[in-house]
């Protein structure tokens, strides 16, 4: 009687080597694969200079409270491929309005960010607009969207939202802050 046995494989250096080399090889391939795709979708830059930046924030913080107590209030419309904003008092009246610019900042592509001029839609006097319109069509997606309103004031009206932008019209708002 003849048995055929096998010889029990062994677990040489040589294995656990490649094993190592294998894991290692996997782990450094996934962390570069990651910094990569994190780098080409963000610049992860909030501002060019902190300190600065926090040198004006009480500033910037007394601002928006004055803004606030003003109790102005933005319309933003986006459809029909265009983009409309206009501004109520605290009373529901229109106020008059010399220029508008937009900015369209997309929360993780800096490259998407779209800059507008609004320009006064027909009536009120010149210099006393009450609304403004640009043609634009934004991408779908959420925005950030920063509106500068020159209101005469000694500083911008400053309205910042989070919108979602859905087959090319403003769906609903996500996200509303001033400051």
């Amino acid at each position: 009687m003849s048995t055929d046995t096998q010889k029990p494989r062994e677990l040489t250096c040589r294995h656990m080597l490649a094993i190592i080399i294998a894991f290692f090889a996997i782990v450094i391939g996934v962390n570069v694969t990651m910094a990569t795709l994190a780098g080409r979708s963000w610049t992860g830059l909030v501002v060019q200079n902190t300190y600065v930046a926090s040198q004006h924030f009480n500033e910037e913080a007394r601002k928006g409270r004055a803004q606030a107590a003003l109790g102005w209030t933005g319309q933003l419309t986006v459809a029909s491929g265009e983009v409309r904003y206009s501004l109520t008092d605290s009373k529901g009246k229109p106020v008059p309005a010399h220029g508008v610019k937009i900015l369209f900042r997309h929360p993780a592509y800096e490259a998407e960010d779209e800059a507008l001029r609004l320009a006064a839609v027909s009536g009120g006097t010149p210099g006393d607009t009450r609304e403004f319109a640009v043609r634009h069509t934004p991408k779908d997606g959420v925005w950030i969207v920063e509106i500068d309103t020159d209101a005469g004031l000694t500083s911008p009206f400053r309205d910042v939202r989070r919108v979602m932008i859905s087959n090319g019209a403003l769906r609903n708002e996500l996200l509303r802050a001033r400051g």
